[in-house]
């Protein structure tokens, strides 16, 4: 099997539920967070009112509502009120986009709204997505002027007199308040099953997939309920020797034309759970799946018969709920990310249900902390109205304008 491209993890060893290292091979841009080398940086310390965490799409918006409201993006060697500065561990515009797997096309994703102030444009449908994102993303940031300081990685945020220290691979940053908007793509979710690392195959991530050539005439089990989940059957299918489709309850499909519409009873639902303190649920858990054209295809083909969860994982395969071994060369896990706040632990915002209490965009009790792109701001039209509140809160707590 060497000849397959991706995470190749026959060693198991490194496997750990939960918090997942992508072997970074095949990226076209390399993310900055792969490298070891990444470490604190010792620095003079640096004094900016609001330090935004994230240049992906709820950075760029916050960015761009700070920079609306009349704050001045920070410049080296000032001390001035009314500062900000957004970090990305990045070393482009494009956040997460930028590293989508090259089959996933504008046709394919979910929809994508403009940002606040400037449109994406026109596109081809089949363009591809890590194209056309990170595009985007770098004409709103040169068009805005706003002050991203990358490659910056966030390794800590501890409390202190006045506000917040960060360290950073760029150095040490003092905040009045913190914006963090670091989304989910760094935090794979692998889920245990008894066996995993006894598993003889390979083991990949949605994360690690790089479209349907690393598993020709492969056994592929591809585990989740999720979009990626069918998008990567649906690809993989014609070209594996065969599929079987795992997860944890009954898929339930959305027609809706192509358009995936979350409404205001996910989002509450979603906002509901948050401010109670528990992790925030998948999109699909709240809508269901979309029915796409080439999902469509797929489910008329017989691709997408589901199967309940195996029940432990043994070397040639899973062990199924029926008690048969399928045997498997391949077990391609899209279970999804979670949040992406290891940097924050020193803070201790979470609960024991094992999210954040929010209040808003705010942490429960903590206004000069806000989370974009956590729970009902995860989506870019939740980060743009995210953005605006966070914006208006923090101007008030500040006393900024």
């Amino acid at each position: 099997m060497a000849d397959i491209v991706g995470s190749q993890r026959s060693n198991n060893s490194t496997l750990v539920p939960g918090a997942w290292r992508p072997s970074g091979s095949e990226w076209g841009t390399r993310p900055a967070w792969l490298d070891n080398e990444q470490e604190p940086v010792s620095s003079e310390v640096h004094h900016v009112d609001v330090l935004v965490i994230g240049g992906g799409q709820a950075g760029l918006a916050v960015a761009h509502e700070l920079h609306r409201a009349g704050m001045r993006g920070y410049v080296d060697g000032t001390d001035i009120t009314g500062t900000y500065l957004v970090i990305d561990a990045e070393v482009r515009p494009g956040g997460a986009w930028q590293h989508r797997w090259p089959t996933l096309t504008m046709e394919t994703i979910n929809d994508i709204a403009d940002l606040p102030g400037l449109k994406v444009g026109d596109y081809d449908p089949q363009d591809l997505a890590s194209h056309v994102v990170p595009e985007y993303f770098t004409r709103y940031e040169e068009h805005f002027d706003l002050p991203v300081l990358r490659p910056a990685l966030a390794h800590s945020v501890t409390r202190i007199d006045g506000g917040y220290q960060v360290e950073t691979s760029a150095g040490t940053w003092h905040a009045r308040a913190i914006v963090n908007a670091t989304g989910t793509w760094t935090r794979p979710f692998l889920p245990y099953y008894s066996g995993q690392e006894k598993f003889m195959g390979i083991h990949l991530h949605t994360q690690d997939y790089r479209g349907p050539n690393q598993f020709v005439r492969r056994r592929v089990a591809v585990v989740g309920g999720g979009i990626s989940a069918t998008q990567h059957l649906a690809e993989i299918a014609p070209v594996a020797k065969s599929t079987s489709w795992y997860t944890r309850r009954e898929p339930v499909w959305i027609e809706s034309g192509g358009v995936l519409t979350t409404g205001r009873e996910v989002e509450e639902s979603v906002r509901q759970r948050v401010e109670a303190g528990l992790r925030p649920l998948s999109v699909v858990a709240a809508t269901g799946l979309l029915v796409t054209d080439s999902v469509r295809v797929a489910r008329e083909a017989g691709v997408f018969e589901r199967k309940p969860m195996f029940t432990s994982i043994e070397p040639d395969g899973v062990r199924q709920a029926d008690g048969k071994l399928w045997k498997a060369d391949m077990i391609l896990w899209a279970t999804g990310f979670r949040s992406e706040l290891r940097h924050l632990a020193p803070l201790k915002l979470r609960t024991p249900q094992g999210g954040i209490k929010m209040a808003g965009t705010a942490v429960a009790g903590e206004p000069t902390i806000h989370l974009i792109g956590y729970g009902p701001t995860a989506s870019t039209i939740g980060a743009r109205w995210g953005a605006r509140k966070a914006v208006r809160e923090l101007k008030g707590v500040l006393g900024i304008g």
